[in-house]
């Protein structure tokens, strides 16, 4: 199927000039419409000008002369970038400028050269085409950004914020392959879950994760945590990175703290249902080698490393609302927690024993920083 001809716009109050110039449209085999005056004209493409590509317009008329007509065309958003081309017996240089201060693409004076307004129109037509192309690329372009952000938005429903952005970046494919940095890592988990799940209709079960999931991951995005990833009742967090966190101890501590404090509001609701669930966490310092694990078709953001053992560990040989701190992270948060030690724990597959400190809380004048420290929390 042919392209659909272009359509110019004929204003002239003169019945005959109208005629001469369509006539030599066709030749170019371009389509008019015809307006009588400024007035007709401006109602004409208020009302159907959407294929309208080109018009062209004398000077003096009646009810509404050219000078208004273009004025009134170049200041209406939806034909402001239409090619309007002057024809008219007035030859004055002044009105020629006036004309091209107000937009007008161009001026021919009565009676015209054929050739010249087939050169003329062409330009116009051609200069037309290109903007109407920039304006669809631009929409393309937007659009694109809206599918972008729409993505970016789905990504971050399965990911962490922070890795749902690093996957969206060119920048972040360095870090996906593979980087080494010290980090600390999170684990919590339900105490008693496993006797509930059996105990527990399906249903039930899963609603009590969802509530659980609701109240970890509020906290997890709140004090800028990188969730690795969750199964069942487990969990793995961890700080300091893909984005980097000079307080990324104190953060994962104030995090396990404020999860502590909000699941024994849940723990509460459950117990009236006759659910008695506990929950315990570890954490663990220390250098680690974190990027893309996984297989073609299904990859996860993770960390490998000893402080996950050790926290994995940790979480398994917490009490019920005991939040087990291995050394090196305890050493870099003493100033800010009150915590007491447990003796030494000999951990599966550790050698030697450790000694942890449980956290019993933060200490008065470190808690009223803790919403500043959560509100520095990236987004």
């Amino acid at each position: 199927m042919s392209p659909p001809r272009a359509v110019a716009l004929i204003v002239d109050d003169s019945a005959v000039n109208r005629k001469v110039l369509a006539r030599h449209l066709e030749t170019l085999d371009i389509a008019s419409r015809e307006a009588r005056d400024g007035r007709e004209a401006i109602d004409m493409l208020r009302a159907d000008g959407s294929d309208v590509a080109v018009v062209l317009l004398d000077i003096v008329m009646p009810e509404m002369d050219g000078y208004e007509t273009l004025a009134a065309i170049k200041s209406d958003e939806a034909f402001r970038h239409l090619p309007v081309i002057m024809i008219s017996g007035v030859e004055e240089l002044e009105s020629v400028v006036r004309c091209i201060e107000l937009g007008a693409t161009d001026y021919l004076p009565k009676p015209f050269n054929p050739s010249i307004l087939e050169a003329r129109v062409r330009a116009s037509l051609a200069g037309k085409r290109l903007h109407d192309l920039e304006v669809e690329y631009a929409a393309e372009q937007a659009e694109l950004l809206r599918t972008i952000k729409r993505q970016k938005e789905e990504l971050s429903r399965f990911l962490s914020p922070q890795v749902a952005a690093l996957v969206s970046s060119p920048e972040g494919e360095q870090l996906l392959a593979g980087h080494r940095r010290e980090a600390t890592t999170v684990f919590c988990d339900l105490r008693g879950f496993t006797a509930f799940s059996e105990a527990a209709e399906p249903e039930e079960v899963l609603g009590v994760l969802r509530e659980y999931h609701a109240m970890m991951g509020e906290q997890i995005v709140l004090h800028g945590g990188t969730l690795e990833h969750f199964a069942g009742d487990g969990m793995m967090v961890f700080f300091n990175d893909p984005i980097l966190q000079d307080d990324h101890v104190e953060r994962s501590v104030r995090m396990a703290v404020a999860m502590r404090r909000r699941f024994a509001e849940l723990s509460e609701a459950w117990a009236r249902r006759g659910h008695e669930l506990g929950f315990g966490i570890g954490i663990a310092t220390g250098h680690a080698t974190l990027g893309r694990i996984g297989f073609e078709g299904r990859y996860d953001y993770g960390m490998v490393g000893t402080a996950v053992i050790t926290a994995s560990r940790l979480s398994s040989a917490a009490g019920p609302d005991q939040i087990l701190l291995a050394p090196r992270s305890y050493d870099a948060v003493n100033n800010v927690v009150d915590a007491e030690p447990v003796g030494e724990l000999t951990l599966k597959g550790f050698s030697r024993p450790i000694s942890p400190m449980n956290v019993l809380g933060l200490r008065p004048d470190a808690a009223g920083a803790a919403s500043r420290g959560a509100s520095r929390a990236p987004a």
